[in-house]
């Protein structure tokens, strides 16, 4: 469950029915609730096969508290595990070995990893750290702590024969930055997974979903106390879990009749059938986070679901670009009501929306016609 989870899977189940000799390290499953699963837990070691694909499990210290210090013992725990993987990697004589970043200390342990067993290293770039650390507040960027990450950041990408980016600002960031060579690979959608959004009723509440981690970069509990849905006859309907799961409950018991709908955590099968049951898709962010792209606009594309996103860069330029829905300021809750309240589902502008939507999942952002073009340029560069 979770974006780079469905990504990295998809992924690599895509370069494996491609002739791709795939395996996976990991650590043991404990997104979103922060808490290692019953099934896994006081295991050190575990081999498992997922749909064909060898994983091999780690332990570490599972967190998703909003305090920092937790946070950085989680990532820094499973980026010593890993380490014990060294004899396994060894023995199955890698090409390329491709470490998930952030956290920028896990690449670290790549590149690691990979010099000790002869392997060439690719960094897979989700988000930049340490920039979206500064950008979040976490971090001041003023500070030797930030100077030093950057010079780590700066020190992998160096030293990694290939740097992936999920953005193209990740990747001309990559460039600017060391990278000596840089490939987008974009989230990206299967739409075969994905059945079309249902027709509208007329005069109906408008269905607006949101599925997805409800973190600080989300702001989905402020939505809910800024934004009364019911008085514009709408419904907000939403799925995940998160740090912020439990102010969301806490509100919604205290105000009942706002029309939000709090559902839980949904799994990754059952998404495609949720999104065939709304109206549009509500994507908020509550900052402009350099290179993120969140990875709910191309499910949305493939579902033919409208987009109503709440943020700038890159995600609000893929909507406007193709004409995939409404773009307001990030945190801007007169301009996200204004735009509720214009939307029209018996209106040709809508149904063409719908129409883009479509076309851009089975285009521009097919995954598996990226996997393809990924394992085609892996092969030529191994």
């Amino acid at each position: 469950m979770g974006a780079p989870q469905n990504r990295l899977y998809e992924m690599c189940l895509g370069l494996k029915e491609l002739g791709a000799d795939v395996s996976i390290v990991t650590g043991m499953p404990n997104y979103p609730t922060g808490e290692i699963f019953p099934e896994y837990k006081g295991k050190w070691h575990l081999r498992e096969q997922l749909d064909g694909l060898e994983v091999i499990r780690y332990p570490l210290f599972a967190s998703n508290s909003r305090r920092i210090f937790p946070r950085i013992v989680s990532m820094l725990s499973f980026s010593f595990t890993v380490l014990f993987s060294l004899r396994y990697l060894r023995r199955r004589k890698n090409d390329f070995l491709i470490v998930e970043s952030p956290p920028l200390s896990l690449a670290y342990s790549g590149y690691l990893l990979a010099k000790w067993s002869r392997t060439k290293l690719i960094l897979n770039i989700s988000d930049l750290w340490p920039l979206t650390a500064k950008e979040l507040h976490v971090i001041k960027g003023d500070s030797l702590f930030y100077r030093w990450l950057e010079r780590i950041e700066a020190f992998l990408y160096r030293h990694s024969c290939l740097c992936m980016g999920q953005s193209e600002e990740i990747v001309n960031y990559l460039s600017e930055h060391g990278a000596p060579l840089t490939y987008l690979f974009r989230n990206g959608v299967n739409p075969s997974r994905f059945c079309e959004a249902k027709k509208p009723a007329p005069k109906a509440p408008l269905q607006i979903m949101y599925a997805g981690l409800l973190g600080y970069a989300q702001g989905v509990s402020e939505i809910c106390k800024k934004v009364n849905f019911a008085e514009m006859n709408a419904e907000f309907h939403i799925y995940g879990a998160g740090g912020e799961q439990k102010k969301i409950e806490a509100f919604l018991a205290a105000n009942p009749n706002r029309g939000i709908i709090y559902h839980g955590t949904a799994k990754r099968e059952h998404i495609p059938a949720l999104l065939a049951k709304a109206d549009c898709t509500l994507i908020p962010l509550v900052q402009h986070i350099y290179g993120a792209v969140p990875s709910k606009i191309y499910e949305s594309m493939a579902a033919g679901l409208p987009i109503l996103f709440s943020g700038e860069g890159e995600g609000a330029k893929i909507i406007l670009d193709n004409r995939l829905g409404w773009v307001v300021p990030a945190s801007d809750f007169e301009g996200l009501i204004r735009a509720i309240r214009s939307i029209d589902t018996s209106s040709e502008e809508y149904a063409q929306i719908r129409r883009n939507c479509l076309e851009c999942a089975r285009t521009k952002f097919n995954r598996p016609e990226q996997i393809k073009l990924l394992h085609h340029f892996l092969s030529e560069l191994s």
